[in-house]
């Protein structure tokens, strides 16, 4: 068969891009340290979400709700999130009666009025979740000088991936859970400081935190702490798993719609391919070559 010069440039045209692609993939994916083998090793978690037919757990997430709720909100502000998505059916699915009361436990900034001043009043399920702290200098002065950081996106913001080669596997199996994973290792991972090491004052010894094993936040959870009414086991692991499946959540309303949408995208182009090729062969089968 003649090859022609044509087709010789847009080869390797080709094979530039697949390789520019993966090279990309291949530094994009995990930072250096990481990838030198360096930082903590965060064990990967089983997760209902996990996979291309994931789907989150609406009771899990109505647990972990109550973790955020009734642990977490009180330093942690989640303002990128309304309240009235408690109720979508592809997350916790709070009842729409259940939505509005958890609403009425918050209490929001509005104005100006027809004086011209700021007003406080109770939130609306269209409102989203409130800061705990006006600002974020009345933040660090409640917390050691620590800032606690927004929690509507940290389980896409935080994640401590694996080192080479283990992300090469990670990037073809498409594999998004280690921002859950971080999460859960981080409420996990609380230790006596081991011989020989001192904590600054205020800081807390944790061997899962990505900046060093020294960190402000005291430890959050503790077993019996958030009582469950579906028997669930009420201990730090359970707690932890629960509220790092509603931060996924959180970061990620639309996973489930998402997970569906390239199903039917894949088997769109798998039956495309095939009626390109039998198209193929059916114009050109009779084509010398």
């Amino acid at each position: 068969m003649l090859v022609t010069r044509k087709t010789q440039m847009t080869f390797r045209l080709g094979l530039a891009f697949a390789a520019g692609l993966t090279g990309a993939l291949l530094l994009g994916t995990v930072p250096a340290a990481h990838a030198e083998g360096e930082g903590p090793h965060i064990p990967k978690e089983r997760w209902s979400f996990a996979g291309p037919f994931g789907t989150f757990e609406p009771a899990q997430l109505q647990r972990g709700f109550k973790i955020y709720q009734q642990v977490c909100s009180a330093c942690h502000s989640m303002e990128y999130v309304a309240i009235r998505t408690l109720g979508a059916a592809s997350g916790p699915y709070f009842p729409q009666a259940a939505v509005k009361e958890i609403a009425d436990g918050y209490e929001v900034e509005d104005g100006p009025n027809d004086s011209g001043e700021m007003y406080t009043r109770p939130a609306r399920p269209s409102d989203h979740f409130p800061s705990p702290f006006p600002n974020e200098q009345a933040a660090r002065a409640a917390n050691g000088g620590a800032y606690p950081p927004d929690l509507s996106l940290i389980a896409k913001a935080r994640a401590a991936h694996a080192g080479f080669p283990w992300f090469v596997f990670d990037a073809f199996t498409q594999y998004q859970e280690a921002g859950p994973d971080y999460i859960h290792a981080l409420l996990t991972s609380y230790e006596e400081p081991p011989e020989g090491v001192t904590l600054a004052p205020g800081m807390y010894y944790n061997t899962a935190f990505l900046s060093g094993h020294q960190i402000a936040m005291p430890p959050p959870l503790s077993d019996g702490q958030v009582e469950y009414t579906d028997g669930t086991p009420e201990t730090v692991e359970q707690y932890s798993r629960d509220v790092s499946a509603f931060l996924m959540w959180a970061a990620e309303p639309k996973l489930e719609a998402r997970k569906q949408t390239g199903f039917k995208v894949m088997l769109f182009l798998i039956v495309f391919a095939g009626l390109l090729y039998f198209t193929k062969r059916k114009i050109w089968n009779d084509v010398a070559h």
